[in-house]
């Protein structure tokens, strides 16, 4: 919870400039003494430079801005002034440097701060739909298996003996084909585009809170703590993008709450050698039960392996409401795992990292998604379907609507008129998921019925239409002009639904 407000006062000495510590370059510390300004698009082996201390801009603080205290600012502390930018996005992960990509190839000046240092661990399966192809092309990314990526056909589904696969739909809007990537690796490359397009990106930059007009109550910038050593600098900006993940420090400081009438999911996963580390499809099975019910139960989720290409696959479990459920997660995948099909190669000594896990946050479940100069996305606006646990597309969808509304907003004249213009952002979010994901609520509560999922999904699996329409929803690939009637009838279920 934010502290008690605490004045910055006037910066002393250079302001943005020589600051003394390390300077870290392609995520290598150096000794470097003398912190210098980084050009736009300026690379060292592929890699964005990226300093520690000053990141340009000669603009201090202004005085009589606050800063909300407790963890970020001590009493008595001083913050060192860090410059200022057009806009600043906080975090580095697919929304976030999907937004500072797109906002930086206007020309506009984009500050993208990054706690940790890249690449850094995610939980994820890895496992990308065409939608996030589309966004990956859309920036100008090379999705080719030369560039590394491993290309997939489709989604098998999987129940008991019975499995059924389904190609991606070859659409005007998407391609017919999905991707796999490590996380780590995927990030690092997304917040490289946004540096090569001339985003300045800061690693060990730790926001701790937003600098606040003390009279409007709007943000101004951000505190945060650089380094190893954490020293206090602020960022100033007219306009701050909250990509900071579900825990989103700085979207509770401008109290956006979650919505506790929104399903909270969970995803663990881990790592094995296997020799179907190529699969061509990626794999959901949705026979997921509880191993310490003693009425085994099916819970209301699935779990997956996705072949990496590289000799391991990535095989986890995500749950979409875990509101009634009592877990152990790490376990449930452990006994998962063993019951795996021999041919699979699954051994405990065949895993290769530990199993980690995530909360999902989901169905746009903190809001509002703009007020007093910040807009959240991805993880931090809950843009995780709650019908598949989807995250990574409606992240980098929500980054590029935040950033395409923001270029809009800065070309206004008047105060007004950029204020007009950022509140269009959660209406666009609106009109893009709200149907979709009330779809998909509707999807989790019946999945959350056990009597319900035990029947529907011994029948899913011997009625392959009916289990087509499932897929077809699940990961919204429709076409709105389309000819085909089922095209039709689900973008215009996506459109009806109730999506308060």
């Amino acid at each position: 919870m934010p502290g008690p407000e605490q004045t910055v006062p006037e910066p002393t000495g250079e302001a943005g400039g020589q600051q003394t510590g390390g300077q870290q370059t392609g995520g290598q510390e150096t000794d470097g003494r003398q912190a210098h300004e980084r050009r736009p698009g300026t690379t060292r082996d592929g890699v964005p430079v990226r300093p520690e201390g000053s990141v340009g801009g000669e603009r201090p603080v202004r005085a009589g801005a606050t800063v909300r205290a407790g963890e970020s600012v001590k009493a008595g502390e001083t913050v060192q002034a860090g410059g200022s930018a057009d806009v600043i996005v906080v975090g580095a992960g697919p929304a976030g440097s999907t937004a500072a990509a797109h906002l930086a190839r206007t020309g506009l000046d984009v500050l993208l701060l990054e706690k940790s240092v890249l690449p850094r661990e995610k939980v994820c399966g890895d496992g990308l739909t065409p939608r996030v192809v589309k966004q990956l092309t859309d920036l100008g990314i090379d999705v080719s298996e030369e560039a590394g990526w491993l290309h997939n056909r489709g989604l098998r589904l999987v129940s008991g003996r019975r499995s059924l696969e389904f190609d991606w739909p070859e659409l005007s809007a998407f391609p017919g084909f999905g991707l796999v990537r490590r996380r780590a690796d995927f990030d690092e490359l997304l917040a490289r585009k946004a540096a090569s397009a001339g985003a300045r990106v800061v690693e060990r930059a730790n926001v701790t809170g937003p600098l606040l007009d003390e009279r409007t109550g709007r943000i101004t910038g951000v505190t945060a703590r650089l380094g190893e050593e954490r020293r206090p600098v602020a960022y100033r900006a007219p306009i701050v993008v909250a990509a900071d993940g579900n825990s989103t420090r700085l979207s509770v400081a401008m109290k956006r709450y979650r919505r506790t009438d929104r399903a909270m999911g969970v995803a663990y996963r881990t790592y094995f050698t296997t020799p179907r580390h190529d699969d061509r499809y990626l794999e959901a099975w949705l026979d997921l039960r509880s191993p310490t019910d003693p009425a085994r139960r099916l819970l209301p989720g699935y779990a997956w392996v996705f072949g990496m290409g590289d000799g391991t696959a990535n095989v986890g479990l995500g749950v979409l409401d875990t509101a009634k459920a009592e877990v152990d997660w790490r376990e449930l995948l452990r006994r998962w795992c063993d019951g795996l099909p021999p041919e699979y190669g699954y051994t405990p000594d065949g895993v290769t990292e530990p199993i980690r896990g995530a909360a999902l946050p989901m169905g746009l479940n903190r809001q509002p998604h703009y007020a007093d100069g910040l807009l959240l996305v991805g993880d931090a606006g809950g843009t995780v379907s709650p019908g598949t646990g989807e995250g990574i597309a409606y992240a980098m969808e929500s980054g590029r609507y935040a950033a395409e509304t923001i270029v809009q907003a800065l070309a206004r004249r008047t105060d007004r008129g950029r204020e007009l213009a950022l509140r269009a952002y959660p209406q666009a979010l609106r009109s893009a998921y709200a149907g979709y994901f009330a779809l998909g609520r509707l999807a989790a509560e019946l999945l959350g019925r056990p009597k319900l999922l035990g029947t529907a999904g011994a029948a899913g699996l011997g009625h392959p239409a009916l289990l087509k329409v499932a897929f077809r929803l699940m990961v919204n690939l429709t076409e709105p002009n389309s000819k085909d009637a089922l095209d039709r009838l689900l973008h215009l279920l996506g459109r009806v639904a109730p999506g308060k």
